[in-house]
């Protein structure tokens, strides 16, 4: 071999050391040119007061998302009204003046009611655990992306946060019988509109803001909104001391986590699945302090606030059944509405059945360890 054909072996020898040698450098950490990438910012809005426990449930989901990330990604929370209404939140995430949000679906029934048979409704008898395993493995998931394609909502969204079965509401005098809703100025959100319209009252839909100075403007007789911790901030305490428990108008509602999707679809792959797996954990953790804070909530408005509780009659629950169905069939013409009620009517129909038959009822053991032990009974 020639001397001028060793050059070029001799040239790569030297580029390949040398890229050793910078590869070397960089391990024993010499500074080295490179361009640094921030962490990711996302501006989000609630549908709620600052000091509810709704928004705090959204600070907590934007925290653990904030934290699996250690910071790469960073979620920032306001609440209701900082940029957009409450009922404003799908259009602005959508639009992209904001990259996300924390609700509920049925705030955005207006664009397409099918949305109402995630959590305003009996649901076919599921809870809002059971109506959240029909979203991901009973097809529900698939079903909600078609339905926001199919109004050309730029979202993605992710359901989490079984909320327990939600009161009657709020009134001036204890809900008796059917009769008491004729006339009555009540208010409510979605298909539930249509279920409390035919059992007679005049419905006013209204942010939960709104509702208490409504009433107390004598501009509703009666109101519901979700749980004791909630509407105890809300002030409903204030304006009325009887509340109706128990009710299948919010049977088996959840919360909503709603992402732009331009926004979302560009994020890193490992993100996303930190984000995926931080709604699940939310949701558990949600459910939790929910157990802890509403029970608490609950005996405070007894004894602090002097609210009496009262449980719905089942005459009127029957009804409530009767009415939804009524307002169901007046959706005929909507496609989605009847598939998505299919689909979830079929899964009901084995969970529900599997959870009556294994589960046990709860009320004997509490009795058991907690009802006032009656004295014996006096002899003659």
């Amino acid at each position: 071999m020639s001397k001028d054909q060793t050059k070029p072996l001799s040239r790569r020898k030297f580029l390949t050391g040398a890229a050793a040698a910078t590869a070397g450098a960089a391990t024993l950490g010499f500074p080295m040119i490179a361009k640094a990438q921030g962490p990711i910012s996302m501006r989000w809005q609630s549908t709620w007061p600052s000091k509810d426990i709704f928004h705090e449930f959204a600070l907590d989901f934007a925290k653990k998302v904030n934290d699996m990330t250690g910071g790469e990604l960073k979620i920032e929370v306001l609440p209701a009204g900082a940029v957009v209404p409450a009922f404003g939140l799908l259009d602005a995430v959508s639009k992209g003046t904001l990259d996300g949000g924390h609700g509920v679906l049925v705030y955005h029934y207006g664009k397409q009611n099918a949305l109402a048979l995630w959590g305003s409704g009996p649901a076919f008898g599921l809870d809002a655990n059971m109506l959240l395993a029909w979203h991901k493995y009973g097809g529900g998931r698939e079903l909600l992306t078609k339905l926001y394609a199919s109004i050309g909502a730029n979202v993605v969204s992710f359901p989490y946060g079984p909320m327990p079965t939600q009161p009657l509401g709020w009134f001036k005098k204890p809900i008796t019988k059917n009769e008491d809703f004729k006339g009555l100025k009540f208010r409510t959100v979605g298909i539930s509109i249509d279920v409390f319209t035919g059992m007679g009252a005049a419905v006013n839909a209204l942010p939960g803001g709104e509702i208490v100075p409504a009433m107390d403007r004598g501009l509703l007789d009666g109101a519901e909104f979700n749980n004791a911790s909630s509407d105890r901030l809300l002030g409903f305490a204030d304006v009325s001391k009887v509340c109706m428990l128990q009710s299948y108008h919010q049977n088996a509602e959840q919360f909503e986590i709603m992402f732009n999707k331009t926004k979302y679809d560009a994020l890193p792959a490992k993100m996303k699945a930190i984000i995926e797996n931080a709604v699940e954990a939310a949701s558990a953790d949600m459910s939790w302090k929910a157990v802890d804070r509403y029970s608490k909530d609950y005996i405070e408005l007894q004894t602090k606030d002097k609210v009496r509780f009262f449980k719905t009659p089942d005459s009127m629950l029957q009804s409530q059944l009767v009415a939804y169905d009524a307002a169901a069939a007046k959706r005929k013409d909507n496609a989605l509405f009847n598939e998505i009620a299919d689909s979830q009517k079929k899964f009901a129909e084995r969970a529900v059945r599997w959870d009556l038959d294994t589960n046990v009822n709860r009320r004997m053991a509490y009795n058991h360890y907690f009802a006032a032990k009656k004295p014996a009974a006096k002899k003659s």
